[in-house]
């Protein structure tokens, strides 16, 4: 598909102004909100706000509203993508360098408030978990939906205090924890001792990358995780990217809500993830989804969902 001549012109006339130059720039490497964005380009919320509605409706941004806040990503379509990364390749690579410096003062401050919050929270996480919804039916509807196995190699993603781990390394030859918190991998470390489990490798890693060989696990898994995160999406596909062939990728994360203390409170970035919006990031990555399996919480709360999907087999690949 393309743009037809009024769309290109219009698009070219929503980009064609400095400061959109510049929130396309920086859009380009986050997903970011209008207070972030005021801050990093030194304007008030009211002016970028026109800035952000003008590109908007010209189909150059999203607008993505998440609780109380409103966040804007460049767009997905592909056409628009084409003519913003040609428009963001003529400039001068000195250009942004203010503008990006200030961006990872934002970023910085993010993940110091993550880490102290997990840092904070390690030896009540699994407490702090339970208060969601019962932790029991939620475990029991993840073995149900990773299946029996045995699984050759399993990784858990912000494996945390390695409770996934202990649920399923029994099923599993050899796993793989990755976490950022050298403090929430010791409490991993001794649950898993605990476990009587000897083929676990615990990793001080990045979900965003995580240096583990593509196609390497049969099982993968990314519990409570997305949340946290600034930029959900790129941890899905890096997720998918390890998924063998007749692999499964599975994710358990919240369905939206309004609870905007559980920002402030426990820092959570994103507040919660529709069906359509996993879909999609699943079915970008190459994976076939499954219908997900939503548990509601026994009183007021949260619900989690559980996605899943699988990596073509190989047969199957090369016949499409």
């Amino acid at each position: 598909m393309s743009l037809s001549a009024e769309q290109t012109v219009e698009a070219l006339r929503a980009a064609g102004e400095p400061t959109r130059l510049r929130v396309l720039s920086l859009l380009s490497g986050d997903e970011l909100s209008v207070m972030e964005l005021s801050r990093i380009l030194d304007q008030s919320q009211p002016r970028v706000s026109r800035h952000l509605k003008l590109m908007t409706d010209a189909g150059l941004i999203e607008r993505f509203p998440d609780g109380a806040r409103v966040f804007y990503r460049l767009s997905s379509d592909a056409p628009a993508r084409r003519l913003i990364d040609t428009v963001l390749d003529l400039l001068d690579a000195s250009a942004g360098e203010a503008d990006d410096r200030r961006l990872e003062e934002v970023r910085r401050e993010r993940e110091t408030a993550a880490e102290a919050y997990f840092e904070r929270v390690a030896p009540q996480w699994d407490r702090i978990r339970s208060l969601y919804v019962c932790e029991s039916a939620v475990e029991a509807a993840i073995l149900r939906a990773a299946g029996e196995g045995p699984f050759d190699r399993v990784v858990d993603l912000g494996t945390g205090s390695g409770r996934m781990l202990t649920l399923l390394g029994k099923k599993a030859k050899m796993s793989v924890g990755l976490d950022l918190s050298h403090n929430m991998l010791n409490i991993a470390r001794a649950n898993v001792a605990k476990a009587g489990l000897d083929k676990v490798e615990l990793r001080h890693g990045d979900i965003f990358a995580t240096r583990l060989s593509s196609a390497s696990a049969d099982l993968v898994l990314v519990h409570q995780v997305l949340h946290y995160l600034a930029d959900p999406a790129a941890a899905v596909a890096e997720a998918a990217r390890l998924v063998s062939p007749g692999g499964r990728l599975l994710i358990v994360d919240f369905a939206p809500h309004q609870l905007e203390q559980m920002r402030d409170e426990h820092q959570h970035r994103r507040l919660g993830f529709s069906d359509a919006e996993m879909r999609g990031w699943l079915d970008e990555a190459g994976l076939e989804p499954t219908a997900p399996i939503a548990l509601p919480p026994d009183t007021d709360g949260l619900t989690v969902v559980i996605w899943t999907a699988r990596r073509p087999s190989e047969a199957k690949a090369n016949a499409a």
